[in-house]
């Protein structure tokens, strides 16, 4: 007899009918939910991406422009240019245009407007030009330098026209300007190589008129009506925003692009880069595809398992429910006993009390893993924190090295080619005085003359004084260091520092008299640069103290200390920069030496002010323990 299959019970079906709503339905609105949040949170990071992009960019255009205009502002404040020679500002105007190929035109005009020199890379005018009535050189002498005037050069090159003042170091007033023409062809260049035609990226620089200054297609530019299409000219000059982006339809193609947009501080232009939406989304629809795909093998994996478990799941259930949570809240001890029958799901319950045995010693296990761990990455972080700061150390010292050797060989230069015309000056006066002494013996001298002689003198003094300021601080030299005794030392000093009368200068020094190994010259610069400087804050009277004082067995500290107004706090923590000072008239390195010759000796400096009560500043240097004995007769 054929016995007949077991049909399957009502439970059965239900309970696979409500394990398959209870799965896939939340199932399918999380995933869909999921799904469009993270296309639209990738979409807009994509977007914000694009906008850093045109940002950054921004702030590479206006650095160019402005490494430009330092330029016509240093060569504009040479004393060659100054002097209004013209033989010496052509030649400059050479040399400036030979080093920088984007000028395309500089031109030299006096106070009065008119052409002096005029230098063009296509062709040479040799006909002079009155600008007196010229609105740019106007602005010029007006505002002391002036960055605009977009034009095609030629007919062909995007150009900007710039200019700046040349100031008489002398008088102090503006005895000319400097005007030049400057191709823009190389922002081009900056942009193809940023956004080259394989990215499906086009990126673009315009003013606030929509005139094209550059495109990552150089070819635009050389268009006879290079422009932007209309309608995203339209949202770019209408937009007061300094950045944004967003989605743009063109209506010429109708194709949908992503844009982003950023200005151009102190210019006005505005950097416009361009994708395609499904370039651009090209990973977010990947992300989409991919995440459709697997949830419909999730959702194929519910449909079986919620099969499979239709089929083996019966009363059973419940012991295996109990006792599942007594194992996952972590009581392996007490779990309940499970009476199954001989079957699989009698095996399943003896598995499951084998799984309990096994988790509970792997739970150990992993606990003791976990604080292992834990305090192995503790060591790592720690390790990883030391050596970041080392090499963060090691980089700005590289760095600082570098900048110190670059500034080195400006100085020489500088100082090499500053103090040639300054010693032909000393000489001229020295002549002018001696044939002037001469003849004040028959006839009496203009006391203007006697007046303008010692100013001429006076600032060819402050000039050497400021080269060999930058001299000091740029070269560095091996120490030539030695023993001295640090209370005769600093006694010679006082007493050969030129006091003023106004000013009273006071000594104390320490009853120890160490015994210090420093190189005397470097020493003697940076204390007389601190005694120097506490009495050029007193003008009228005052107080310079000198000090010596042991700190500790192995360091001593050098006080100079003045009565002067004091040093605000938010300035008395950049005093020690290189190139910061709040004088009229000075290098702003006398400080930063000073710091580098604590440096060098091993010690360090500090600074204490109060406002309205004086200065003091605190120089702290190693002593030498147990000296050698001085030499007889020494």
């Amino acid at each position: 007899m054929t016995e007949v299959p077991r049909k399957r019970g009502r439970l059965f079906y239900k309970f696979l009918l409500i394990f398959l709503i209870v799965s896939l339905v939340p199932l399918g609105i999380v995933g869909y939910y999921l799904v469009n949040l993270s296309k639209i949170t990738l979409n807009r990071a994509i977007s914000r991406d694009q906008e850093s992009l045109a940002v950054g960019f921004a702030d590479t255009v206006s650095s160019y422009i402005i490494n430009f205009r330092n330029v016509l502002y240093d060569a504009a404040h040479l004393e060659d240019f100054a002097s209004m020679n013209t033989g010496k500002q052509q030649g400059l105007v050479d040399h400036i245009m030979q080093l920088h190929p984007a000028f395309l035109e500089i031109s030299v005009i006096d106070a009065a407007g008119q052409e002096t020199v005029r230098l063009g890379r296509f062709e040479r005018e040799s006909k002079m030009r009155d600008l007196s009535g010229d609105a740019l050189f106007t602005k010029v002498m007006r505002a002391g330098e002036v960055v605009g005037g977009l034009e095609r050069y030629r007919g062909s090159y995007p150009a900007i026209t710039m200019g700046v003042q040349i100031i008489n170091p002398v008088t102090n007033q503006p005895a000319g300007a400097v005007l030049a023409k400057m191709s823009l062809t190389a922002i081009s260049s900056l942009l193809k190589t940023g956004f080259p035609e394989t990215t499906h990226t086009q990126a673009a620089v315009i003013d606030s008129s929509g005139f094209l200054i550059a495109h990552s297609n150089s070819k635009e530019i050389y268009k006879p009506n290079a422009k932007l299409p209309d309608d995203v000219l339209n949202i770019l000059l209408r937009n007061d925003a300094k950045t944004g982006g967003g989605e743009i339809i063109l209506e010429s193609t109708g194709e949908k692009v992503l844009g982003a947009f950023a200005e151009v501080s102190d210019l006005g232009w505005v950097v416009y880069i361009q994708r395609s939406v499904s370039v651009a989304y090209s990973a977010s629809d990947d992300m989409l595809k991919r995440t459709w795909r697997m949830m419909l093998i999730v959702t194929v994996f519910v449909l079986f398992l919620g099969y499979a478990v239709s089929l083996v799941i019966t009363q059973p259930i419940s012991a295996l429910r109990e006792a599942a949570i007594k194992l996952g809240e972590g009581d392996f001890d007490y779990l309940p006993d499970l009476s199954m029958p001989n079957d699989e799901i009698g095996e399943l319950a003896h598995t499951f009390m084998q799984m309990s045995e096994s988790l509970k010693v792997k739970t150990a296990e992993i606990m003791s893993a976990k604080d292992e761990l834990e305090r192995l990455n503790r060591s790592l972080e720690n390790r990883v924190e030391a050596r970041t700061r080392e090499l963060k150390s090691a980089q700005d010292e590289l760095i600082k090295k570098e900048r110190l050797a670059a500034i080195g060989q400006m100085a020489s230069v500088v100082g090499h080619e500053i103090r040639n015309p300054l010693a032909v000056i000393n000489n001229s006066i020295y002549f002018i005085k001696t044939k002037v002494n001469a003849a004040a013996a028959t006839n009496p001298l203009d006391a203007k003359v006697t007046k303008h002689i010692a100013i001429i003198e006076s600032e060819i003094r402050q000039a050497n004084g400021i080269i060999d300021e930058i001299l000091g601080f740029a070269r560095t030299r091996e120490l030539n260091p030695k023993l001295v005794h640090l209370n005769s030392y600093l006694e010679d000093l006082t007493m050969s520092f030129p006091v003023p009368p106004h000013i009273e200068l006071i000594k104390n020094f320490a009853p120890e008299n160490p015994t210090v190994n420093i190189d005397a010259d470097e020493m003697t610069q940076a204390l007389r640069n601190l005694i120097k400087n506490g009495i050029e804050v007193m003008p009228e009277r005052g107080k310079v103290f000198v000090r010596s004082e042991m700190v500790d067995p192995g360091t001593v500290r050098i006080d100079v200390e003045d009565t002067g107004q004091g040093i605000p706090k938010e300035t008395l923590e950049k005093i020690f920069a290189p190139f910061f000072t709040t004088k009229a008239r000075g290098t702003g390195l006398g400080l930063a030496v000073v710091k580098k010759v604590a440096d060098r000796h091993k010690g360090r400096v500090e600074a204490a002010s109060v406002v309205g009560q004086g200065t003091c500043f605190k120089f702290f240097i190693p002593v030498v323990q147990n000296p050698p004995p001085a030499a007889p007769g020494r």
